[in-house]
């Protein structure tokens, strides 16, 4: 039996911004809590010679972010608040006969300026970081969605193939490599057929999810367990408060699949969708799926381990400089009532946690039934070790710690799986997602309607602009700043944090300024495509906007890519 750890990284394109509590600080807060220490453990680890094969991927708008070099600036100055904050809290803690707490503001104290170092040494290059340990063959990256689009719902197939077209091309910028797997924004599917939401333009039949991924070159991908009737919905964001159709799902993978009959495994890869019956096996798409009990045991606050009553509390934050001083305690403690943290402690629950992972394994590799190309499964959100489970990245060292020992389970990335085990099988994947309820309710519903029904107009306008334009030379600059905006509108972010209701106000009004940001630029281009003539104002336009979202630099090219008949509009870009 062989075990897959995928990560999955991603934020929304925050910096240029603000700072807080959702610009800036957003990434540099998931880099000093979840990345940095990535980087650190792994590379200690391989120092000793464990195997941490990790696969992990970055959304190309995260991995824009974070080599750009105002992200380094944005770090410094949140590196430099937080240490401000620890010596605050040693001048004050006492005189509010808060003393006991002192010991943990040197924890904290200790742990920034390590990571602060730890910036420094890999230059202050977290993707540069990242690359380097895949070079050297410990960890394995992957990519996603440009701007973690929710695939299924996009209007316009050209969409799709832009959002893969960027990420493949981002990717190997920044990367220094291509990327064999992909993930699926929100492990989001749709299977070749009818496509109509309420309210589409454009109902009738579509390609499948895996087609497109197929076709922009990708190997593999992760779905979860009930997409692959495999397993029940876990309902990934179930725990959120405000979600529509709250509920943790079941895990155990014993509800009755839709059609009847036994279920499948979900340790094993498949070969996903329709394409994967009838096409070459250079154009089939891998689907890695995601196993219901140790995701469970991972990923759970309620029922899995970073409930623990040792672990750092997460919501409970000192003012001001936001240090994290207690523990979780007992269930359903009030904030008021937290216990102080005790980091040794904690770290040995941790180990004690890994050790149950570990047996989970060996235990699904006893029950599997699948023979020796069996394979674990367990993919998550990066963000999910360090930053919400703050020991998590301690679980992982401990996990490949123990796995490393020479027993029945061995860690591997997916490539190393699928090389070795080839997937023979092909199934069709279910509609959804692997969010509450399994279906697509978190992003369409009745507080999100809006957001699909103005972005689909723009999706229309923009591809019928976009190839008339490619080859001139003029409007460039405004038809590659209003693809930016038309891929930052498409982020999947506002619409969760829409139906969250944690910070709906934000969400509306980052949707909104990417969308109004758009139709400034496609009235400027509608003209040109219908003149000739570009308006006055209208480059100027273009470049401040890029100014303030400078992403994707060579997002023409993709562009090219991906409107319909793009060999021809290649061929007009390469001439100008």
């Amino acid at each position: 039996m062989e075990f897959v750890l995928g990560l999955h990284s991603h934020l929304p394109y925050v910096l240029r911004h603000g700072r807080w509590p959702h610009g800036s600080d957003w990434v540099c807060e998931a880099a000093l809590d979840s990345y940095l220490p990535l980087v650190e453990t792994v590379g200690e680890l391989a120092g000793r010679g464990v195997r941490a094969p990790l696969t992990i991927g970055f959304s190309p708008v995260l991995a824009n972010q974070l080599a750009d070099p105002f992200f380094g600036a944005e770090f410094d100055f949140f590196l430099g608040q937080r240490l401000a904050s620890c010596e605050e809290a040693r001048r004050t803690l006492p005189a509010n006969g808060e003393r006991a707490l002192l010991p943990l503001v040197d924890f904290w104290q200790a742990r920034l300026e390590r990571l602060k170092a730890r910036f420094e040494a890999e230059g202050r290059d977290i993707v540069g970081a990242f690359a380097r340990l895949a070079a050297a063959g410990h960890i394995e990256l992957m990519t996603c969605a440009a701007t973690h689009g929710y695939l299924p719902l996009l209007g316009r197939d050209a969409s799709i193939r832009l959002q893969l077209a960027v990420a493949r091309a981002e990717h190997r910028r920044l990367f220094h490599r291509d990327a064999t797997g992909c993930w699926l924004p929100e492990c989001a599917y749709r299977p070749r057929g009818w496509w109509g939401p309420a309210g589409a333009p454009h109902p009738g039949p579509r390609a499948g999810i895996e087609e497109h991924l197929a076709a922009a070159g990708f190997r593999y991908t992760f779905t979860d367990a009930h997409l692959a009737e495999a397993g029940s919905a876990l309902g990934g964001y179930a725990e959120v408060p405000g979600v529509p159709g709250g509920g943790l799902g079941a895990a155990s993978g014993d509800a009755p699949r839709a059609g009847g009959g036994a279920r499948r495994s979900p340790y094993r890869a498949y070969l996903a969708g329709s394409l994967a019956a009838g096409a070459g096996a250079e154009r089939r798409v891998g689907a890695l799926v995601r196993d219901p009990r140790t995701s469970m045991q991972v990923w759970s606050r309620q029922l899995g381990y970073p409930g623990d009553e040792w672990y750092l509390e997460f919501h409970k934050i000192r003012w001001p400089g936001g240090l994290k001083l207690w523990r979780v305690s007992a269930p359903h403690t009030d904030l008021g009532a937290k216990r102080p943290y005790d980091p040794s402690a904690a770290l040995a629950q941790a180990a004690l946690h890994a050790s149950h992972f570990t047996s989970l394994l060996a235990g699904a590799q006893a029950t599997a039934a699948v023979g020796s190309d069996g394979v674990v499964a367990a993919p998550f959100d990066t963000e999910l070790f360090g930053h919400w489970w703050f020991e998590g990245v301690d679980f992982l060292a401990a996990v490949y710690r123990n796995l490393a020992d020479g027993g029945a389970v061995r860690p591997v990335t997916a490539s190393e799986h699928l090389d070795a085990h080839p997937p023979r099988i092909a199934i069709q994947l279910g509609s959804g997602s692997w969010g509450t309820g399994g279906d697509d309710r978190m992003w369409m519903n009745d507080a999100t309607a809006w957001t699909w029904q103005r972005l689909w107009r723009l999706e229309d306008r923009f591809w019928e602009v976009a190839p008339r334009l490619l080859g001139a030379l003029d409007a460039r600059p405004v038809l590659a700043q209003a693809a930016r905006e038309l891929l930052l509108a498409q982020a999947s972010d506002w619409q969760f944090l829409i139906s969250t209701g944690a910070v709906k106000d934000y969400a509306q009004r980052r949707f909104t300024l990417h969308a109004d940001d758009l139709e400034r630029l496609l009235g400027p281009l509608e003209e040109a495509a219908s003149s000739g003539a570009l308006p006055d104002g209208a480059v100027r336009l273009a470049e401040e906007l890029q100014g303030r979202d400078p992403v994707f630099p060579d997002v023409l090219a993709q562009i090219a890519a991906a409107v319909p008949g793009g060999k021809g509009a290649r061929g007009a870009l390469a001439r100008v």
